[in-house]
């Protein structure tokens, strides 16, 4: 069995804040110490005043790449359907090589099936079935790797891919097919009963999953609960900050309970 570390990844919202405000919030976390800097892949606020401020996902990752040093960054996560898979591809190249300042990359392709109706209607994109949008991110998936491999210059490493969600049919198939992450947001019985099932999806397509890392959401969760999922194999937790002020205290509360966990 793999020995990770536990990390911690902090999801800048990108609603309801200034992109001054996130700059900032993105430079205190990376000389804090976090793992990975996340947002997420929307064109409209998830709450709150649902017209209020918020920008585009790909574009700041970019431009985080280039502010930090440390902390690795990805969406949490990308919506396959926005975007050609090839072009999806060639963006995450890019930003590894912007990320990497000389030295290796620390982009992260977090993507999922996509989820928020509004998004798919007001931009123009076909919303289809969950079916037929995870049936998408099985196809492209394999195209998008493909690319990498293709692309001139190449990535500056093996992109690490997270895939987000808990359907046991066909997002455990895929994740156990091509994740090195899985972020899902289950309590302690949950991550047992899908880490068997994503454990079967394994054998069935050859794959060893105990070479996937384990992502699990914090949200209200106490520490003694997060010390139950790393229990329950979890090493990668993940905390939502939401502007126009982002609390870096509870940061600093959850970096103290990591360096913790690994003595």
């Amino acid at each position: 069995m793999t020995i990770r570390p536990v990390r911690l990844g902090v999801q800048l919202r990108p609603q309801h804040s200034t992109y001054d405000r996130i700059r900032h919030a993105a430079g205190e976390l990376d000389a804090l110490g976090v793992d990975v800097i996340f947002n997420w892949d929307h064109f409209f606020p998830l709450y709150g005043d649902p017209d209020g401020l918020h920008f585009e996902s790909w574009t700041m990752l970019a431009a985080i790449a280039e502010q930090t040093t440390h902390a690795e960054l990805a969406a949490l996560v990308n919506c396959n359907s926005y975007r050609n898979p090839n072009l999806q591809a060639d963006m995450a190249r890019t930003i590894d090589h912007i990320s990497a300042k000389g030295g290796t990359g620390r982009f992260v392709f977090g993507t999922g099936s996509g989820w928020f109706e509004r998004d798919y209607v007001e931009y123009g994109y076909e919303f289809g079935t969950v079916g037929s949008r995870l049936n998408d991110l099985a196809r492209d998936l394999p195209i998008i790797r493909s690319r990498w491999d293709e692309l001139n210059p190449a990535p500056t490493r093996r992109i690490p891919i997270l895939i987000g969600g808990g359907g046991e049919k066909k997002t455990l198939r895929i994740v156990a097919q091509h994740a090195d992450i899985w972020h899902s947001f289950a309590d302690v019985p949950t991550l047992h009963r899908k880490l068997g099932i994503l454990a079967e999806h394994g054998e069935a397509v050859g794959r060893d999953v105990s070479e996937i890392e384990v992502s699990v959401e914090l949200r209200d969760r106490t520490m003694q609960q997060a010390d139950e999922l790393h229990e329950a194999g979890a090493t990668l937790f993940t905390l939502g900050l939401d502007g126009p002020e982002f609390d870096m205290g509870v940061v600093r509360e959850w970096l103290a309970w990591r360096d913790r966990a690994n003595g």
